[in-house]
Protein backbone atom coordinates (compact mmCIF):
# COMPACT_ATOMS: atom_id res chain seq x y z
CA UNK A 1 0.00 0.00 0.00
CA UNK A 2 3.06 2.43 0.83
CA UNK A 3 4.23 1.71 -2.44
CA UNK A 4 0.19 2.25 -4.40
CA UNK A 5 0.51 5.44 -2.46
CA UNK A 6 3.94 7.03 -3.78
CA UNK A 7 3.09 6.02 -7.19
CA UNK A 8 -0.72 7.87 -6.98
CA UNK A 9 0.56 10.86 -5.68
CA UNK A 10 3.22 10.83 -8.22
CA UNK A 11 0.68 10.05 -11.33
CA UNK A 12 -1.77 11.79 -10.26
CA UNK A 13 0.23 15.19 -9.53
CA UNK A 14 2.14 14.62 -13.26
CA UNK A 15 -1.76 14.29 -14.37
CA UNK A 16 -2.97 17.38 -12.89
CA UNK A 17 -0.30 19.51 -13.93
CA UNK A 18 -0.78 18.16 -17.17
CA UNK A 19 -4.49 19.45 -17.14
CA UNK A 20 -3.72 22.46 -15.22
CA UNK A 21 -1.02 23.45 -18.23
CA UNK A 22 -3.51 22.97 -20.91
CA UNK A 23 -6.54 24.25 -19.07
CA UNK A 24 -6.39 28.04 -20.71
CA UNK A 25 -7.15 29.84 -17.67
CA UNK A 26 -4.18 31.75 -16.49
CA UNK A 27 -4.02 32.60 -12.98
CA UNK A 28 -2.82 36.66 -12.75
CA UNK A 29 -2.85 36.50 -8.92
CA UNK A 30 -1.05 34.03 -6.40
CA UNK A 31 -4.55 33.71 -4.59
CA UNK A 32 -6.78 32.72 -7.79
CA UNK A 33 -3.81 30.10 -8.46
CA UNK A 34 -3.93 28.70 -4.89
CA UNK A 35 -7.90 28.59 -5.08
CA UNK A 36 -7.18 26.57 -8.94
CA UNK A 37 -4.95 23.80 -7.34
CA UNK A 38 -5.67 23.73 -4.18
CA UNK A 39 -8.92 21.53 -5.36
CA UNK A 40 -6.56 19.07 -7.01
CA UNK A 41 -4.20 18.38 -4.28
CA UNK A 42 -7.04 18.00 -1.79
CA UNK A 43 -8.20 15.25 -4.03
CA UNK A 44 -5.03 13.60 -4.51
CA UNK A 45 -4.80 13.33 -0.61
CA UNK A 46 -8.45 12.26 -0.03
CA UNK A 47 -7.76 8.58 -0.29
CA UNK A 48 -4.89 8.48 1.80
CA UNK A 49 -6.45 10.66 4.18
CA UNK A 50 -9.41 7.90 4.18
CA UNK A 51 -6.99 5.12 4.19
CA UNK A 52 -4.68 6.27 6.66
CA UNK A 53 -7.72 7.18 9.04
CA UNK A 54 -9.58 3.80 9.39
CA UNK A 55 -6.26 2.00 9.48
CA UNK A 56 -5.46 3.89 12.64
CA UNK A 57 -8.85 3.65 13.59
CA UNK A 58 -9.04 0.02 13.14
CA UNK A 59 -6.37 -1.89 15.01
CA UNK A 60 -5.34 -5.38 12.95
CA UNK A 61 -5.84 -7.25 16.61
CA UNK A 62 -9.24 -5.36 17.44
CA UNK A 63 -12.04 -8.09 17.71
CA UNK A 64 -14.86 -5.67 17.23
CA UNK A 65 -18.49 -6.20 18.32
CA UNK A 66 -21.18 -7.05 16.39
CA UNK A 67 -24.09 -4.22 15.51
CA UNK A 68 -26.80 -4.44 18.00
CA UNK A 69 -29.61 -4.02 14.95
CA UNK A 70 -29.48 -7.04 12.03
CA UNK A 71 -30.37 -5.76 8.42
CA UNK A 72 -29.95 -8.83 6.88
CA UNK A 73 -32.61 -11.60 7.59
CA UNK A 74 -32.15 -13.34 4.46
CA UNK A 75 -31.71 -17.14 4.55
CA UNK A 76 -31.23 -19.16 7.71
CA UNK A 77 -27.81 -18.74 9.33
CA UNK A 78 -26.51 -19.76 13.09
CA UNK A 79 -25.08 -17.58 15.43
CA UNK A 80 -20.65 -17.74 15.88
CA UNK A 81 -18.77 -16.24 17.96
CA UNK A 82 -16.28 -13.82 17.45
CA UNK A 83 -13.22 -16.02 18.07
CA UNK A 84 -15.29 -19.09 15.89
CA UNK A 85 -15.92 -17.04 13.52
CA UNK A 86 -12.10 -16.17 12.77
CA UNK A 87 -11.54 -19.93 12.89
CA UNK A 88 -14.15 -20.64 9.89
CA UNK A 89 -12.73 -21.76 6.86
CA UNK A 90 -14.40 -18.76 5.37
CA UNK A 91 -13.39 -15.94 7.36
CA UNK A 92 -11.45 -13.33 5.44
CA UNK A 93 -12.06 -10.88 2.98
CA UNK A 94 -10.44 -13.83 0.64
CA UNK A 95 -11.64 -15.55 -3.05
CA UNK A 96 -14.16 -13.10 -4.63
CA UNK A 97 -14.78 -11.07 -1.80
CA UNK A 98 -10.89 -10.05 -2.54
CA UNK A 99 -12.24 -8.61 -6.58
CA UNK A 100 -14.84 -6.09 -4.25
CA UNK A 101 -11.73 -4.85 -2.57
CA UNK A 102 -9.59 -4.35 -5.64
CA UNK A 103 -13.21 -2.58 -7.12
CA UNK A 104 -13.18 -0.34 -4.18
CA UNK A 105 -9.74 1.06 -4.91
CA UNK A 106 -10.09 1.10 -8.39
CA UNK A 107 -12.93 3.53 -8.15
CA UNK A 108 -10.11 6.32 -6.63
CA UNK A 109 -8.24 6.86 -10.23
CA UNK A 110 -11.60 6.06 -12.29
CA UNK A 111 -13.21 8.90 -10.68
CA UNK A 112 -10.04 10.57 -10.29
CA UNK A 113 -9.08 10.69 -14.31
CA UNK A 114 -12.97 11.10 -15.04
CA UNK A 115 -12.59 14.48 -13.55
CA UNK A 116 -9.51 15.35 -15.03
CA UNK A 117 -10.56 14.56 -18.35
CA UNK A 118 -14.18 16.33 -18.35
CA UNK A 119 -13.78 19.05 -15.78
CA UNK A 120 -11.02 21.75 -17.13
CA UNK A 121 -9.24 24.01 -14.59
CA UNK A 122 -11.12 27.19 -14.01
CA UNK A 123 -9.82 30.68 -12.44
CA UNK A 124 -12.45 33.25 -11.02
CA UNK A 125 -12.70 35.10 -13.84
CA UNK A 126 -14.76 31.91 -15.60
CA UNK A 127 -18.49 32.12 -15.58
CA UNK A 128 -20.32 31.16 -12.76
CA UNK A 129 -21.76 27.91 -14.40
CA UNK A 130 -18.01 27.24 -15.02
CA UNK A 131 -16.55 27.98 -11.53
CA UNK A 132 -19.90 25.47 -10.23
CA UNK A 133 -19.01 22.49 -12.37
CA UNK A 134 -15.91 22.85 -11.34
CA UNK A 135 -16.15 23.01 -7.45
CA UNK A 136 -19.08 20.59 -7.34
CA UNK A 137 -17.11 17.97 -9.67
CA UNK A 138 -14.10 18.18 -7.51
CA UNK A 139 -15.96 17.93 -3.95
CA UNK A 140 -17.75 15.29 -5.15
CA UNK A 141 -14.67 13.10 -6.17
CA UNK A 142 -12.96 14.33 -3.16
CA UNK A 143 -15.53 12.74 -0.77
CA UNK A 144 -15.79 9.67 -2.96
CA UNK A 145 -12.28 8.93 -2.52
CA UNK A 146 -12.26 9.02 0.95
CA UNK A 147 -15.02 7.44 1.95
CA UNK A 148 -13.98 4.05 -0.83
CA UNK A 149 -10.79 4.03 0.65
CA UNK A 150 -12.36 3.98 4.34
CA UNK A 151 -14.27 1.07 2.94
CA UNK A 152 -11.01 -0.66 1.83
CA UNK A 153 -9.97 -0.51 4.61
CA UNK A 154 -12.98 -1.89 6.66
CA UNK A 155 -13.34 -4.52 4.33
CA UNK A 156 -9.33 -5.33 4.97
CA UNK A 157 -10.00 -5.15 8.72
CA UNK A 158 -13.23 -7.47 8.69
CA UNK A 159 -15.00 -4.67 10.65
CA UNK A 160 -19.16 -5.82 11.07
CA UNK A 161 -20.00 -2.23 9.69
CA UNK A 162 -18.30 -2.45 6.35
CA UNK A 163 -21.42 -3.87 4.64
CA UNK A 164 -23.45 -0.61 6.07
CA UNK A 165 -20.46 1.76 5.04
CA UNK A 166 -20.60 0.42 1.88
CA UNK A 167 -24.13 1.02 1.18
CA UNK A 168 -23.73 4.66 2.95
CA UNK A 169 -21.00 5.63 0.06
CA UNK A 170 -23.11 4.32 -2.28
CA UNK A 171 -26.21 6.42 -1.26
CA UNK A 172 -23.83 9.26 -1.00
CA UNK A 173 -22.77 8.74 -4.29
CA UNK A 174 -25.98 8.75 -5.73
CA UNK A 175 -26.78 11.82 -3.56
CA UNK A 176 -24.20 14.31 -4.92
CA UNK A 177 -24.76 13.54 -8.73
CA UNK A 178 -28.38 14.70 -7.90
CA UNK A 179 -27.09 17.84 -5.68
CA UNK A 180 -24.23 18.82 -8.82
CA UNK A 181 -27.54 18.41 -11.71
CA UNK A 182 -29.22 20.89 -9.25
CA UNK A 183 -26.82 23.61 -8.71
CA UNK A 184 -25.95 23.32 -12.10
CA UNK A 185 -28.73 23.70 -13.68
CA UNK A 186 -29.00 26.72 -11.11
CA UNK A 187 -26.09 28.82 -12.43
CA UNK A 188 -26.96 31.29 -14.96
CA UNK A 189 -26.31 31.51 -18.35
CA UNK A 190 -25.67 27.76 -18.71
CA UNK A 191 -25.08 26.64 -22.35
CA UNK A 192 -26.85 23.78 -23.46
CA UNK A 193 -24.50 21.70 -24.97
CA UNK A 194 -22.54 22.04 -21.57
CA UNK A 195 -25.16 21.11 -20.04
CA UNK A 196 -26.17 17.78 -22.04
CA UNK A 197 -22.77 16.96 -21.37
CA UNK A 198 -22.92 17.54 -17.77
CA UNK A 199 -26.06 15.53 -17.96
CA UNK A 200 -24.69 12.39 -19.69
CA UNK A 201 -21.55 12.46 -17.13
CA UNK A 202 -23.49 12.45 -14.32
CA UNK A 203 -26.02 10.10 -15.41
CA UNK A 204 -23.03 7.58 -16.13
CA UNK A 205 -22.10 8.19 -12.82
CA UNK A 206 -25.54 6.77 -11.35
CA UNK A 207 -25.63 3.99 -13.75
CA UNK A 208 -22.09 2.55 -12.74
CA UNK A 209 -23.32 2.99 -8.68
CA UNK A 210 -26.82 1.40 -9.42
CA UNK A 211 -25.05 -1.58 -11.31
CA UNK A 212 -22.60 -1.86 -8.85
CA UNK A 213 -25.03 -1.79 -6.20
CA UNK A 214 -27.31 -4.62 -8.61
CA UNK A 215 -24.14 -6.73 -8.54
CA UNK A 216 -22.84 -6.71 -5.13
CA UNK A 217 -26.10 -5.86 -2.50
CA UNK A 218 -27.12 -9.68 -3.42
CA UNK A 219 -23.37 -11.36 -2.69
CA UNK A 220 -23.48 -9.12 0.43
CA UNK A 221 -26.48 -10.57 1.61
CA UNK A 222 -26.36 -14.46 0.63
CA UNK A 223 -22.76 -15.24 0.78
CA UNK A 224 -21.03 -17.90 2.66
CA UNK A 225 -17.68 -15.70 3.20
CA UNK A 226 -19.51 -12.20 3.86
CA UNK A 227 -21.98 -13.17 6.61
CA UNK A 228 -19.24 -15.51 8.59
CA UNK A 229 -16.44 -12.50 8.25
CA UNK A 230 -18.73 -9.48 8.96
CA UNK A 231 -21.73 -10.74 10.47
CA UNK A 232 -20.23 -13.56 12.51
CA UNK A 233 -22.94 -16.27 11.41
CA UNK A 234 -22.47 -19.36 9.51
CA UNK A 235 -25.23 -21.12 7.06
CA UNK A 236 -27.65 -23.46 9.60
CA UNK A 237 -27.63 -27.35 9.31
Amino acid sequence: MEILILFWMLLFGVAAALRFASSGAPSRVATDLVRMLLPYGLIALAPIAGYRIAMASIPASLLPARPRIRLAHFDRWRQLDPLGARAHPSFGPYGFMASLLVGLLLNVPMRSVEFLLAVPAVNQEAPVWATTIFQMMAFDVLVMNFLYAACFVMALRSMPLFPRMLLFAWAMDLLLQVVIAYRVAAAPDLPAPIAHSLGELLGGNVTKVLVSMLVWIPYLLLSERVNVTYRSRAPAD
